[in-house]
């Protein structure tokens, strides 16, 4: 999961397929309101992507969100956008301005920004408006009203893999989190996830952002999985922090990965030198539909010669929920309602929908990690309603 989270990393080691992404998962019929677009009038929609820093990593970011937004544009059913791009500086108050900015243009939606708090910005900017907005953050904290959240949540992942587990026979958990805000969303998740599954959190340790507090959680940790006979351990940690390490110190300290499922909020194939640590071996963690998110990659590389940002697909994914709805020729495309339609979408990664309380739900695969190569334990659902939801 790309973090929207900022986290700090103190001293730790760090197929060409048709745009089936345009259509919707079923044919849901929504009553009519008001959206003020009209049937086959171009859509205005406005991106607001984090260019204008100065740093070309968050360029780069910038460009592949575009890219990916006008590569959906290519085959929507009939439907054309005008797609308007605005900066942002990865700045709330830029955000914010921009945001009014677009509107007063003639957006009928906003896709972006990154970030929580340039988005929160721009959703409150605009709220007023009737017009949603359609954040590539991940950070549910921030979702509601008309600001959704289209990254994967810890909430979805975390179900996901609870419901995996427990089906697996793991009953007793015990959650290894961080203390900043990333690591405490994703321990609520994950308590709420077991807790829903009608399964146990038997222990909690908390660990600050250092590679000296790493260590030294080592054997806590060791202790509440042993103290209270835990068959899983649910870490939030993700491979650019305590993942590493963690996964090494706990099997050498004792924490026998036979006898305690390592299960994982974050992915763990990413970079792809983690697939070669001895402790991720036999882990679990969730991953996005690999034929859709294959099908993506390779549109994305023919059209523009380079593989795609991690994020770049829920740029695509925006507009491929824009035009499915628009196609339909429905009055009310682009509100709430319509937004939050049960049948859900397809896009970059798989099926997606947008819940009424600004979050989202991904189809995720569980996967595991053995002699290095990650082998799917249980597929993606290619709808809502099928295995895994």
């Amino acid at each position: 999961m790309f973090a929207v989270f900022r986290s700090a990393r103190k001293g730790l080691r760090v197929l060409t397929l048709p745009l089936l992404a345009l259509t919707l998962a079923a044919c849901d019929t929504l009553p009519v309101t008001n959206s003020g677009v009209a049937s086959g009038d171009p859509v205005q929609v406005a991106l607001l992507v984090p260019s204008g820093t100065g740093d070309g990593a968050t360029e780069s970011i910038a460009r592949s969100l575009e890219n990916a937004a006008r590569l959906a544009m290519r085959d929507l059913n009939g439907v054309t956008v005008d797609l308007r791009v605005y900066p942002t500086a990865a700045d709330a108050s830029l955000a914010a301005a921009n945001a009014e900015k677009a509107v007063s243009e003639g957006a009928k939606i906003i896709i972006g920004p990154v970030y929580a708090a340039p988005s929160n910005a721009a959703g409150r900017a605009v709220a007023g408006k009737g017009v949603n907005v359609l954040s590539f953050s991940n950070n549910a904290a921030i979702a509601g009203g008309n600001l959704f959240v289209m990254g994967q949540t810890f909430r979805n992942t975390a179900e996901r893999m609870a419901s995996y587990a427990v089906s697996q026979g793991k009953q007793r958990f015990v959650v290894v989190a961080d203390t900043g805000a990333a690591g405490a969303q994703g321990k609520s998740a994950i308590q709420q996830a077991v807790t829903a599954q009608g399964a146990s959190v038997v222990g909690t340790v908390e660990y600050a952002l250092s590679q000296q507090d790493v260590i030294a959680s080592v054997p806590a940790i060791r202790a509440a999985v042993a103290d209270n006979g835990a068959d899983a351990l649910f870490l939030t940690t993700d491979t650019a922090t305590a993942l590493p390490l963690l996964s090494q110190l706990l099997p050498e300290a004792g924490v026998s990965t036979e006898a305690t499922q390592f299960m994982g909020l974050t992915r763990w194939d990413i970079p792809a030198q983690t697939l070669s640590l001895p402790g991720v071996q036999n882990g679990w963690f969730a991953l996005p539909d690999q034929g859709a998110a294959s099908a993506f990659s390779g549109q994305y590389e023919a059209a523009y010669g380079t593989a795609p940002h991690p994020i770049a697909g829920l740029a695509f994914d925006a507009i491929a929920a824009i035009g499915a709805l628009a196609s339909q020729g429905q009055g009310d495309t682009l509100t709430a309602a319509a937004l939050t339609q049960g049948a859900g979408f397809r896009g970059a990664s798989g099926i997606f929908r947008l819940n009424p309380d600004g979050t989202n739900t991904r189809g995720l695969a569980v996967a595991t990690i053995t002699d290095a190569q990650v082998k799917v334990l249980s597929p993606a659902p290619q709808r809502f309603g099928g295995a895994g939801f």
